[in-house]
């Protein structure tokens, strides 16, 4: 029976086939990526995050966002708004399975170039076919699937840190969002209690009981507490929307968004030293991101001392020569090798690129887990010191203030003082509160710092200096 040269050629090709199966090839489980930083963020997603492909998983989503937004967002609900509904996260998990992809992409061999020829001469038709493939290709694809595989390993881990960040934003956001609506109410009452003061003061001028320095002093309150509600409307409206942004929602959505109406209780006790540092070197989200860019550069070098030389293309021929006279063939089968001369270019430059990108992978391994402990130490600073800070408020400067308030209400009563120094005394009772709320905006920010420092994703905390606003010299005639 007659085997013509496709026949051969398609047994050398299920060769090549199956020597690729045995190789392996890196490949991408999305779902198992998610689940994966499921895991290692559960504090941060609650095992919450997924990827809407199909209509009725975007249904699902949005009916769990209106359930939320049926009752005031707290901050946990804030966090699963942002799983459920935010485009932003949802285009990073997308591009995050693009680039796992492309990345398994080149753990695998290029597919084969399978030619045909016919040709006719006088005396003579032939037929040739070759079937043509990178040999390095074939020779180092267990090392090309390992430094696919570590790769992949790096997205995922990538992925999980990405999410942290979104998501601490998100909490920051809504702590902001809320701070600012709680102080925006006591700044309404610093401008309305200076409103009445002015007004006062225009109406003992009038009548000749004030020169005009008092009343410009009144005045000047009034002006300064105008300026100061308008930038605390501005600044609740600015941190309503910077967490619309974070959590995805609609315009119809964001009409519908209702906060609480001030912070979260100061907890009983702060979160303990040892507590905080009870994460290990090896379980931290940067070191293990750092450790998996090192191992990829690493094996990615020794694959580049062998490519980097060279290229070796293997073709396998069949050609089948048939006399058109006498009806004589002829058979010819063999290969073809292809080399690339290492004459103009030793690969010398990509091999230093490589040797350098590893040994700057291998540093940056270092300086990450030498940095691991000062973070969570400066982290822990920060909200141990806006605790302490808070705490102090609650406890010290605002009941005094509130006292202070008391006495010089009994003193008015009694006519000890005058109105305008009751009025002094309102506003700076309403400034220390407002001071207080600041504390524990602060706080609670430097807990959401803490938390993504703990897993392994410091984030940069400052604490501004923040001090009660005590009535100044001058502020009211004695």
């Amino acid at each position: 029976m007659y085997k013509g040269p496709f026949h051969y050629l398609c047994r050398i090709f299920l060769v090549l086939l199956t020597v690729g199966i045995i190789g392996g090839c890196a490949s991408v489980d999305f779902n198992k990526s998610l689940s994966a930083t499921n895991q290692i963020a559960a504090g941060f997603t609650g095992g919450k995050l997924s990827l809407a492909q199909t209509e009725e998983q975007r249904a699902e989503m949005n009916r769990v966002a209106e359930e939320l937004l049926q009752k005031p967002v707290r901050q946990n609900d804030a966090v699963l708004l942002a799983l459920v509904n935010s485009p932003g996260l949802q285009a990073m998990l997308a591009q995050n399975w693009s680039d796992a992809a492309r990345v398994a992409q080149t753990g695998r061999i290029a597919n084969p170039v399978l030619s045909f020829e016919h040709l006719l001469s006088t005396g003579e038709r032939e037929l040739s076919g070759m079937i043509a493939f990178g040999l390095l290709d074939l020779l180092t694809l267990p090392q090309r699937s390992g430094m696919a595989q570590r790769m992949i390993d790096q997205t995922q881990l990538q992925l999980t840190s990405d999410v942290i960040d979104h998501i601490t934003q998100v909490r920051q956001a809504w702590v902001k969002a809320v701070a600012t609506r709680q102080s925006l109410l006591y700044a309404k009452q610093v401008y309305d209690a200076a409103e009445a003061s002015a007004e006062l003061g225009r109406l003992l001028q009038s009548a000749g009981n004030f020169n005009k320095i008092q009343r410009a002093r009144q005045h000047s309150f009034y002006a300064d507490a105008t300026t100061k509600w308008a930038i605390a409307q501005h600044n609740a409206t600015a941190a309503r929307e910077e967490l619309i942004r974070l959590v995805g929602l609609t315009d119809a959505q964001a009409n519908r968004l209702q906060l609480p109406d001030r912070l979260p209780d100061l907890p009983k006790e702060p979160l303990s030293p040892e507590h905080a540092g009870s994460s290990t070197s090896k379980t931290r989200l940067d070191i293990r991101l750092a450790q998996a860019e090192y191992e990829a550069a690493a094996k990615a070098q020794g694959l580049t001392l062998l490519t980097s030389f060279t290229d070796i293309g293997l073709g396998l021929r069949y050609d089948s020569v048939k006399d058109r006279i006498n009806g004589h063939k002829t058979i010819k089968r063999g290969y073809e090798i292809s080399v690339r001369l290492p004459i103009f270019d030793w690969g010398d430059n990509q091999r230093d690129a490589m040797n350098a990108r590893t040994l700057a992978a291998a540093y940056r391994l270092e300086a990450t887990t030498r940095a691991a402990g000062s973070n969570l130490r400066q982290s822990y600073s920060a909200y141990r010191t806006t605790y302490d800070i808070a705490r102090h408020y609650r406890d010290e400067v605002v009941p005094l203030r509130k006292n202070i308030s008391e006495e010089n209400l009994l003193r008015y009563n009694g006519m000890l003082i005058g109105v305008f120094e009751l009025l002094a005394d309102s506003r700076d009772q309403i400034n220390s509160v407002i001071a207080a709320i600041d504390a524990e905006r602060q706080f609670w920010l430097a807990d959401a710092a803490l938390q993504a420092s703990m897993i392994g994703r410091p984030v940069n905390t400052s604490i501004p200096v923040t001090a009660a606003s005590g009535r100044e010299v001058g502020d009211a005639p004695h």
